[in-house]
């Protein structure tokens, strides 16, 4: 990733806010409805990763294409790059990938199955990634560290991470994790959706060089703004 980009962020934005509204149409059956969707954090994501000019773009995921896969394809279609997208059955897969085929999608897109660890072990230099930690079930920690991020620059996504402390499930922390292994040195959490902790990866300059995850990170200055600014809120790790 290089410098931030706001006519990629906005297009992304705004594509994938028609997007949504046609997928929640046909998933209710209310298509044709002229009712004003609430930005949610499927924009936020897709305009976060096109906006930061990712080229390589991963979804760890479950079930079929979700609305933040549409969305990490779109920033993908903007970007000229890529969204693989890592399901771990060919069920599931097969689903996502009709439904991206659905809505015009596909030449962005790749798919892959198999198990998370496995999965992600093959990727190279990950430009941005998103990850569910509803998928990982007991190798958390194993795809947070098998998991290639690009060390000139990246960021790392983890999802619905206010579930899964309600739920008395382990603390799905990226930064955590490699925290340990040295190198991160800020996590921001946003009140977006059902949580999102952000990561950022770096590489300072004289840093001795290692897999993605060992690397510095650092606080983006500003998410991304259409109309407001999205206000950044600290985690208390």
């Amino acid at each position: 990733m290089s410098s931030w980009s706001p006519m990629h962020a906005m297009g992304a934005y705004l594509h994938t806010l028609q997007l949504c509204k046609e997928y929640y149409n046909q998933e209710t059956n209310t298509s044709g409805s002229n009712k004003l969707m609430e930005p949610k954090l499927m924009e936020y994501i897709s305009a976060l990763a096109a906006g930061n000019e990712a080229r390589l773009i991963a979804d760890i995921g479950s079930g079929g294409a979700s609305p933040i896969t549409l969305g990490l394809a779109v920033a993908a279609q903007q970007t000229g790059g890529r969204l693989i997208c890592l399901r771990s059955d060919q069920k599931t897969l097969e689903s996502a990938k009709k439904q991206i085929e659905n809505f015009g999608l596909a030449g962005a897109t790749e798919f892959a199955v198999g198990h998370p660890c496995d999965a992600v072990g093959r990727l190279r230099n990950v430009d941005f990634a998103v990850i569910d930690p509803n998928v990982l079930e007991e190798c958390m920690e194993e795809v947070f560290l098998a998991i290639d991020m690009n060390p000139r620059g990246s960021i790392v996504v983890v999802s619905n991470v206010f579930q899964s402390r309600r739920l008395g499930g382990r603390v799905c922390s990226y930064g955590r994790v490699v925290k340990e292994r040295g190198g991160v040195e800020s996590v921001v959490v946003l009140p977006i959706g059902d949580g999102l902790e952000v990561t950022r990866i770096r590489r300072r300059v004289g840093d001795v060089g290692g897999n993605g995850c060992n690397n510095m990170c650092r606080r983006p200055k500003r998410a991304f703004l259409v109309h407001e600014e999205v206000q950044n809120v600290s985690c208390g790790y």
